[in-house]
């Protein structure tokens, strides 16, 4: 078998970025902007030639939550 070669390089130095994720690591997401989330995904996944809108989906997990 032929030997591969490493396909990536060493890793790139990003400061303001490496700074930014260490400033919101300890962020806790809440239950009103994770459901938002989740309704946005939904919405975003939904065949764009249906009638489906943001707020039938907030809808609907209002009727799958309660259920």
């Amino acid at each position: 078998m032929a030997e591969r070669k490493p396909v990536l390089g060493p890793t790139p130095s990003h400061p303001e970025l490496d700074r930014l994720l260490e400033q919101t690591r300890h962020i806790k997401v809440s239950e009103a902007d994770l459901l938002e989330q989740r309704i946005s995904f939904a919405y975003g996944n939904a065949p764009h030639s249906s009638n489906v809108t943001k707020e039938s989906v907030r809808d609907a997990t209002k009727t799958i939550l309660i259920g």
